[in-house]
C-alpha cells in the first residue's frame, strides 16, 4: 500500500529529521520501499521547511510526492504552504501549540510543542513526538519499526529522551481514540 507523506513547519524544527526517520522505519525494519525529498527556505532555521515521504510495498518509480495522504503540520505558515490544499480524504496531524487554522481533511491534534517543553523538559524532541503521533493515527510503519529507527537516527546519549518522545505522541493519539 502506497502513502505519501509530506512534514511542513520551520526550519530547526527537525523537519527532515523526522522524515529520514520514517523512511528509515519503513526500509530498513518493515521491509518497504522508501524515499525521502526535503525542501527548506535560504533563511534555513526559521524559515519554511518541507519533507516528503514516498512509503510503498512496490518498487517507487517517481520520487516526488504528488498527491500526500498523510501530513504532519508543525507550524502555521507551513500549513498555509504545504497543507491548506489537503484533499478531503486526506490525513493530518497537526501540532495544535504552533497552528492555529484547521483543514477541511480529517485531522488530529496534539499539543507536541508543550508536551516536549513541559513533560519532557526538551522543545527538540517535538518533532519525534509528532512521529509518535503520526504512526499511532494512520499506523504507516509498525511501532517496533519506528523505535528502532529512532534509535538509529538520534545523537548517541538522547536515545532515551527521544524514545520517551515518541511513545508520548502515540500515547496522546491513543487516548483520543474510542
Amino acid at each position: 500500500m502506497r502513502h505519501e507523506v509530506r512534514f511542513s513547519g520551520f526550519g530547526g524544527q527537525g523537519i527532515i529529521l523526522a522524515a529520514v526517520i520514517l523512511g528509515r522505519a519503513a526500509a530498513l525494519y518493515d521491509g518497504k520501499h522508501a524515499v525521502q525529498t526535503q525542501v527548506y527556505g535560504p533563511e534555513a532555521r526559521g524559515g519554511a521547511s518541507m519533507s516528503a515521504v514516498i512509503i510503498d510495498d512496490e518498487p517507487i518509480l517517481y520520487p516526488e510526492v504528488t498527491v500526500p495522504d498523510i501530513y504532519v503540520i508543525m507550524s502555521q505558515e507551513g500549513f498555509e504552504r504545504y497543507g491548506a490544499k489537503a484533499p478531503a480524504e486526506a490525513v493530518m496531524v497537526i501540532d495544535s501549540d504552533m497552528v492555529e487554522a484547521r483543514p477541511a481533511c480529517r485531522f488530529v491534534e496534539v499539543k507536541a510543542t508543550s508536551e516536549a517543553r513541559i513533560t519532557l523538559g526538551k522543545v527538540i524532541v517535538a518533532n519525534i513526538v509528532m512521529l509518535g503521533a503520526v504512526v499511532a493515527t494512520t499506523g504507516v510503519v509498525s511501532d517496533a519499526a519506528i523505535e528502532k529507527a529512532v534509535l538509529d537516527s538520534v545523537p548517541k546519549g538522547t536515545e532515551k529522551l527521544n524514545l520517551a518522545a515518541l511513545r508520548k505522541g502515540m500515547e496522546l493519539v491513543r487516548v483520543k481514540k474510542p
